[in-house]
Parts: C-alpha cells; structure tokens; sequence
C-alpha cells in the first residue's frame, strides 16, 4: 500500500517537472531575447521567431499526440516528447545563428506538445477521485511557478553567463524527468487504433505559420506589398483547406461540429481574444525595459515577478469564487479589471517608475486568477461529455493560437511608429544618450500598443454579454 501511495506522487512530480521547465522555458526566452538579438546579431523579427516557433509546433503537434498517446500508449508518447524536448534545448543553447536556433525551437516545441498532450492523462489515470483535482491543482500551480522562476533565473543567468545558459540550465532537469519516467509511468494498454490527420496538421501549420509571417514583416515589407497579401492568400486558402479536411476525415484534429453550440463557440471566442490580450505583457514590457529604460535581464526579470507570484492564491481562489458566484459573472469582473489595468500599463514614462509598473501588472495578476478559471470551466463544460477530449483539444489549440497571434501583434503595433531597426538597436543598447527622441518615440507606441490590446479584452467582454444574454433566454424558456 505504501508503495502504491508513494509511486502516485513520483508519477506526479515527474508529470508536475514538465510543465514546469516548458512554462520556464517559455517565459526565460522572452527577458532573454534582447541579449539573442544582440550576441546572434539578428533583428527584432527574427528574434521574435525564436519566441513564435516554439509555440507554432506545440500547436500543431498538441491535438495529433493526443491520439498518438492513445495508439500507443501515453508512457512512450511521454518519454519520447520528454526526449526530444530536452535534445532540442542543448541544441538550442549551442545553436550560432539565428536561422539554426529557430529550428531548434520549433523541434523543441514538438517535443513539448507530445509531453503536455499525454500528462493530463496520466494524473487522471493515476489518481482516484477523490484526490484528483488536489493532483491536478498541484500541476497547474507549476505553471505560475515557472512564470515567477523564468524571468529571475534567465536574468541572473544572462547577466552571469550570456544567453546560451538560459537553455542549459534546464537540460538536467529534462534527463531526471526522462529517467524517472522510465521507471514510475506504467505502460497502458492501446485500446484504440486510427489514422494520423496529416492533412489537417499541414494545412492549420501552413495557414498559422503564413499568418504570423505577414503580420510580423507586414510593416517592413509594406501592408499591401506583393509578399505579403500572398502570404494572407495562403493563410485563407490553406484554412479553407483545412475546414473541408476536417469535416470529411472520420477522425478530424478539429471537431467543428462542437461550434453549433453557442456556449462552446463563444467560450472559444473569448478565449483567443482573452489571449490575444493577455499575452504580449510580458514581451512588450521587456522591449519597455531593457529597449527604453536600459535595465539589465535580471531588473527586468524582478519588475515582471507581480504579473505571476499573486496567482499562486488567485488561481485555485479563482476556481472556488467561479462555484460560488458563476463562471460568466466572474468572467466579467476579471475582464473589466483585466482592461483597467492593461489601460494603466499604457502610461509609462522614460524614467523608472515602479508603481507605474507594479500597481497594473498585481491588478492584472489578480484579475487574471479571478477570470482564467471560469473562463475554462465554462468553455470545456459547454461540450457534451463524449466530447471532451475533442472539446479540450480545440481550447487549448485555440490557446496556443492566442498566444503566438499576441505576442506577433505586439511587435507590429511597436513597430507601427518604430522603424524595427531602431527596435533592434534600442535592445542592443546602441541608441545613444542624444538620441532621446527615439527613446520618447519607442515608449509612446509601447504606451499606445498597450491601450491597443484592451480592445481584445473588450471583444471578449462583448462574448460574454452574448453568452449572459444566451443564458438568460434559455432560462426564461425553461422558466
């Protein structure tokens, strides 16, 4: 009994250890990619896709692991993203240009969509009932926890011992976790045999990839460039592409049938636009600090701490005020808090101010914790529950889009009164003291990028109302 007691939590903290140092790896990039713009010597676009590459093939490979995990097991979809994960971050830390480091990233990407895709899975296997949402709330605190040790640890480390070791210094971390997989996971049976929906995984990655290329070098190449309404041709055709695929494939990467659901549809809705919003703090904060202030990675590092350290308690509180109170109504006291304080961020100065910074990113922290969950809840409790697994998929892809289409986003609205290449000197420390109207230029469109990513949060709202009022007609026709 002991020893069964005992496996469940190692299976846990294995399972715990990978969202970890994925959501480490994901927020240490980011105080880091002014130093690999610098040392690599690449501009700010390039170097964004050392942040969006990653995100793209998590993307793309997060639904088909899912069904690789039940063709042949989660132990072996595990260890092998497991794996790969780890290989790809050496490789990343040793790469010396920037192309090779974007390849890097997208191959380390894959490896952390076959790892995610099969932990949930795995904790719901491996703990009773009554013990699993304490197992699962453990899991997802690894997630804050790595957002609050990212930006520390990546700036004491760039600080001491250059960009190169924020990859490093997880690799360890990556051979433990293999190791002990090996050992505590179970194998499992494989109880179902399908087809891989290679068609829909290339046409949604060919549609993603174009669109965050044209977005991204829409203001250099011109918005009405040859290049780049090729590049939105492709994205709408492929997309096309992949709508027809997933409605005649018998097992779609996307199950469009959910849509029909209004409550579904609209909970996906808000959350790419939840997304679009939320995401792109961090990254145009470190353009803020190190590109206008001048501040070291590991200043920067410590300033973004209150963006992450109060939803160590919002997020599980976060969960009990939605039981409480109702998911959308807490929805909308998170969004319209979420919207003041990304308002207030859109005030900066040229000169530190730490309320200026602090007082919106603990509004938005909190705010955040009081919203994500409901958020969720009502998203993944809107589809029927033989489709969960479907249901779940879709959110999370969705997600991910968010996430990769905000921090994009931020840079084209930076770079919309910034030339990208005083971007790029700004992080690399070459403006100098004379030139502070670059500077007052720089921050104004971080300020006005800031107040522009209040209108996702605004969409969002306006999806809630619709999906107050769905509730409400439902309720009075019941009634």
């Amino acid at each position: 009994m002991t020893n069964v007691w005992l496996r469940k939590w190692i299976v846990l903290v294995v399972v715990t250890l990978v969202s970890f140092i994925t959501n480490v790896d994901a927020t240490i990039v980011i105080i880091g990619l002014p130093s690999m713009v610098e040392g690599l010597h690449i501009t700010m676009v390039t170097g964004l896709w050392i942040i969006t590459s990653y995100i793209i093939t998590s993307t793309i490979f997060l639904l088909p692991a899912g069904r690789w995990a039940d063709m042949v097991g989660t132990k072996p979809i595990f260890i092998l993203g497991f794996g790969i994960f780890t290989i790809a971050t050496v490789l990343c830390g040793i790469a010396n240009s920037g192309a090779t480091l974007i390849i890097f990233r997208f191959i380390q990407g894959a490896g952390a969509a076959l790892a995610l895709a099969t932990a949930t899975p795995i904790i719901v296997r491996t703990f009773p009932p009554h013990q699993l949402g304490l197992a699962v709330g453990i899991n997802s605190t690894s997630w804050v926890i790595g957002s609050i040790a990212g930006p520390v640890v990546g700036g004491a480390l760039i600080g001491q011992y250059g960009w190169p070791s924020i990859f490093f210094v997880t690799v360890p971390f990556g051979v433990i976790g293999m190791i002990a997989a090996w050992f505590v996971l179970e194998d499992t049976d494989v109880p179902v045999k399908s087809k891989t929906d290679w068609m829909g995984m290339s046409t949604f990655g060919i549609g993603l990839i174009a669109l965050l290329i044209a977005l991204s070098e829409g203001q250099a190449w011109g918005w009405v460039s040859t290049p780049i309404l090729g590049l939105f041709l492709t994205t709408l055709i492929a997309w096309i592409g992949f709508v027809i695929t997933e409605l005649r494939v018998t097992h779609p990467m996307f199950n469009f049938s959910l849509l029909s659901n209004i409550h579904y549809s609209a909970g996906l809705g808000i959350t790419l636009n939840y997304c679009i919003g939320y995401f792109g703090i961090t990254f145009l904060l470190t353009i803020y600090l190190q590109g206008a202030l001048h501040l070291s990675p590991l200043q920067s590092g410590m300033l973004l701490i209150p963006l992450s350290a109060p939803q160590l308690i919002m997020g599980p509180l976060g969960g009990l005020l939605a039981d409480r109170f109702g998911p959308v109504r807490m929805m909308m006291i998170g969004l319209i808090f979420l919207s003041g304080g990304l308002f207030l961020l859109g005030n900066l100065g040229l000169q530190l101010s730490m309320a200026a910074i602090v007082v919106p990113l603990i509004i938005i922290s909190i705010s955040n914790g009081i919203a994500w969950p409901s958020l969720a809840k009502t998203v993944l409790s809107a589809a029927p529950r033989e489709h969960s697994g479907s249901a779940s998929g879709m959110f999370y892809t969705i997600y991910n889009v968010g996430r990769a289409l905000s921090q994009t986003l931020a840079l084209a609205a930076v770079e919309f009164s910034v030339a990208p290449d005083i971007i790029s000197q700004a992080l690399m420390g070459r403006v100098e003291a004379q030139d502070q109207n670059i500077e007052i230029s720089l921050v104004h469109s971080i300020d006005n990028s800031f107040l522009f990513f209040t209108l996702f949060f605004a969409i969002a709202l306006l999806l809630i109302l619709l999906l107050r009022r769905t509730n409400s007609g439902i309720a009075s026709k019941v009634g």
